[in-house]
């Protein structure tokens, strides 16, 4: 009987540091999709020869994200979301060898993923809306689509705010596995 009891604690002890490993692991994948995001809006620029209304030659017109103020936004959201995922996943590696804090820094990790989300997920709508447009075009407020002349822009652009998604699905995941953990602690 009273060897049950150690054996108990440590299973839950092994339950727990596999829940720090999980939680690494989805920063380090959070990291990785933030920095893709950003690295990938950054480079977005194309220059292309496009005739002007009235002028009877083409001229050099360059697009770069830094046109968009949404675009700037994006890169500035997803640049804080990449360096919190930094400090998060050092954080959760810390607890790993000092486990005694682990109930406190489970709920600041609940509140800031939950912070966080709403950054990323604000910037990728922001990112998206304005790349639909850049895509589809407005006929009712006459703004053209620029995605049939600035294809290799509207390629990044479109694959930066796709990578971005993944990053607003892996907070989802970090914000629920934070809770749920810190539920198991709570429990005991």
């Amino acid at each position: 009987m009273a060897s049950e009891a150690p054996a108990k604690h440590e299973d839950q002890r092994a339950v727990r540091e596999n829940h720090f490993g999980i939680d690494v692991g989805l920063r380090v994948l959070l990291f990785a999709a933030t920095l893709v995001s950003v690295i990938v809006m950054a480079t977005a620029k194309q220059t292309e020869l496009v005739s002007a209304p009235g002028i009877p030659f083409r001229v050099s017109v360059k697009a770069k994200f830094t046109d968009s103020p949404a675009f700037i936004y994006f890169v500035a959201a997803l640049s804080v979301a990449c360096l919190y995922s930094i400090i998060t996943m050092l954080a959760s590696l810390s607890v790993v060898s000092k486990p005694a804090s682990a109930k406190q820094l489970l709920l600041y990790f609940a509140f800031w993923d939950v912070v966080m989300l709403g950054i990323v997920a604000s910037a990728t709508g922001a990112s998206g809306g304005v790349a639909y447009i850049g895509l589809k075009g407005n006929d009712h407020s006459r703004w053209t689509k620029i995605c049939n002349v600035y294809d290799k822009y509207c390629r990044h652009i479109g694959s930066a705010t796709g990578v971005s998604l993944l990053a607003a699905v892996l907070l989802v995941l970090l914000s629920m596995h934070s809770s749920y953990s810190l539920y198991l602690r709570i429990r005991d």
